[in-house]
């Protein structure tokens, strides 16, 4: 149904030599903060704005009721 890499992060190093245990503390520290960043925008979100519906806060001068 797809790609067998779907969602994994790729991580590619540019210059020098990462041993695993480096990239596996880079691949941490950075699924850490992805992690944090969007429990922070979850948290962030406001609840679904509901309006209040007022029908006599005015009348125009013109309308007999």
């Amino acid at each position: 149904m797809g790609d067998a890499n779907h969602g994994m992060l790729g991580i590619r190093v540019e210059r020098g030599r990462a041993s695993d245990e480096e990239l596996a503390v880079l691949t941490v520290v950075l699924l850490t903060l992805r992690a944090r960043a969007r429990a922070k925008r979850a948290e962030g979100r406001p609840g679904p704005r509901r309006r209040r519906l007022r029908l006599d806060d005015y009348q125009a001068p013109h309308s007999w009721r």
